[in-house]
Formats: structure tokens, sequence, C-alpha cells
């Protein structure tokens, strides 16, 4: 047994040594990941901005198991902002709420959450409160109510693969919050998500009509051509402007895709991930559902 466990730690610590040295890693990296410092992904963001795209920083990180580690979060986060606003950049952050202390207690990380919404606000930004596993929902969208203002400084991530999102989703719209919808990447179980890819599909479908419908400057996270379709046929039936909604795709992921919707005169925003927690990211990714290092191993081929 002690063997066995030997061998495992000591695979996995070949494995991250490959994947920090390797040509092949550097390539995997270099497309999905701005770089490990803010410069770098403000740099990114500049380039996006040039080609008319939007972005998001999202800051490599989460499950925190401290205060201090909160703290430290919270503080990239508007450093972060105040670098947008230096350089006049029509970008967001991301943040997940276990960043920010949700697994220690849900008042401290509500209180970091509304130190950032304060700096975003002040600057002219937005928040986007990622969505992470089913176990988390209910807190996360606790807290989105209770820190939402009506300024429309955060907007919340519903995921379609839930059998509860449809309730979720109607509860916000009624309440003007802004919603980003996207499928679902974590590996949840049968009992509170469809299993079958045609099912989140349908699901992904009604909920994207509805938020067209009812939602507060709506964002659809997909890279799914069909998806897109469905978005554009609805808001052109119901006479919905392209400016009062957006997509969103991960940098990297799909540039074909990118290019086609802002030549058509489409909202794009990308998330681009920075940060040195990269390697953790990556693992988590593939860990949450096989298909995700499908998913990736196909988009290294893209342009």
């Amino acid at each position: 047994m002690l063997r066995a466990a030997f061998l495992f730690l000591s695979r996995r610590r070949q494995l991250r040594r490959w994947m920090e040295t390797s040509p092949v890693a550097a390539r995997l990296t270099r497309r999905f990941i701005a770089g490990q410092r803010l410069e770098d992904v403000i740099a990114v963001a500049r380039r996006l901005q040039q080609e008319g795209i939007l972005s998001t920083l999202d800051h490599l990180g989460e499950n925190v198991t401290s205060p201090e580690e909160a703290a430290a979060a919270r503080a990239c986060i508007e450093l972060a902002l105040d670098s947008i606003a230096a350089a006049a950049l029509p970008a967001t952050v991301s943040i997940k709420l276990t960043q920010f202390g949700l697994d220690i207690s849900d008042s401290l990380c509500r209180a970091n959450v509304a130190t950032v919404l304060d700096k975003a606000r002040s600057v002219g930004s937005r928040v986007e409160i990622d969505m992470e596993s089913s176990e988390y929902v209910d807190r996360t969208l606790q807290i989105v109510q209770d820190l939402h203002s009506g300024g429309n400084c955060l907007r919340a991530v519903l995921q379609a693969y839930l059998y509860r999102t449809a309730d979720d989703l109607r509860r916000l719209n009624s309440l003007r919050i802004p919603v980003r919808l996207c499928k679902g990447a974590y590996n949840e179980p049968p009992s509170v998500a469809w299993p079958n890819k045609s099912d989140v599909n349908a699901s992904y479908a009604r909920l994207a009509r509805l938020l067209l419908d009812e939602g507060e400057y709506p964002a659809f996270a997909t890279h799914d051509p069909r998806m897109i379709d469905i978005v554009l046929e609805h808001a052109a039936r119901t006479s919905r402007p392209p400016a009062s909604f957006e997509f969103q795709m991960l940098y990297g992921v799909r540039r074909d895709l990118q290019r086609l919707l802002v030549s058509n005169g489409y909202r794009l925003r990308l998330y681009v991930p920075y940060g040195d927690a990269w390697y953790p990211y990556f693992m988590r990714r593939l860990a949450e559902r096989p298909a995700n290092a499908l998913f990736i191993l196909k988009n290294l081929f893209r342009h």
C-alpha cells in the first residue's frame, strides 16, 4: 500500500515537472493562459481591445483555507481593477467565492466580495461571480442577492446542466441581476444534473430564450455554434439589439468563432486566466470531466 502511494505521488511530481518544463506544455499554456503576472494579462486585454473583443481577467485560484489567503486573493483582484482603470480597458474581473473564503465562512466571503464590488463600482467595471460545483449554489446565490445593489456591477453565473437552474434564473431575472449562462463543467451526479449531452443542450436552449426574454444584459458562455445560432435566432425574433447581450468564450478556444462573431457586430468577451496556479487549474479542469481533455486538445489545433 505504501509503495503504491509513493509511486502515485512520484508520478504526479514527474507529470508536474514535465508540464512546467515541456515545450508542448508551454505551447498549451501560452494558448489558454495569458501568463503569470498581472502585466501579462493586461497586455493580452489591450490586444483584444484592438481586435474589438472585451475581456474578463481571471486570476487563477480557489478553495483557500485561511482568512489570510482570502485577503490575498481579494488584494489581487483590487489591483487588477486598478490596472483595468489605468489602462482604460473594457474589462471586468472574474472571481470564485471559494477563492474569497466561502469554505471558511459566509460572512468572511461576503465582506471580501463587498470590498471588491465597491472597487469595481468606483472604476466603472464589473465583477463576474463564477459558479462552482452544486454544493455551493445556494450559498453563492444568496451572497449574490445580498450584495446586488441595482448598480449592475456584478453578474452571476448559472449552469444549464443543473435541474434547478430554470427556477434560479427566473428569480435572478425578477431581481434584475445580470446572468451569464454556461453549460457547466463539474462532474455532477445524475440526481442534480442532466447526465446526457443532448439534455444539457436542450436545457441551455430553453434557458437562453428565457434569458433573452427577461434578462438584464445577459451573457451566453458557449463555444457551440448550435447554441450561438439559437441565441441569435431568438434575439432576432424578439428584436433584441446586439448591444443588449454578449457572448463569452475562453481565451484561446474557437478563435474562428470569435472572429466571426466580432466581424458580424456582436459583443464578445473572453475569459483570460492568469497567475501561477495554472497547473492546478489545468488538472482540475481535466479531472472534473474527461471530455475536457479532448476539448482542450482539439482546440490546440484550431485557428
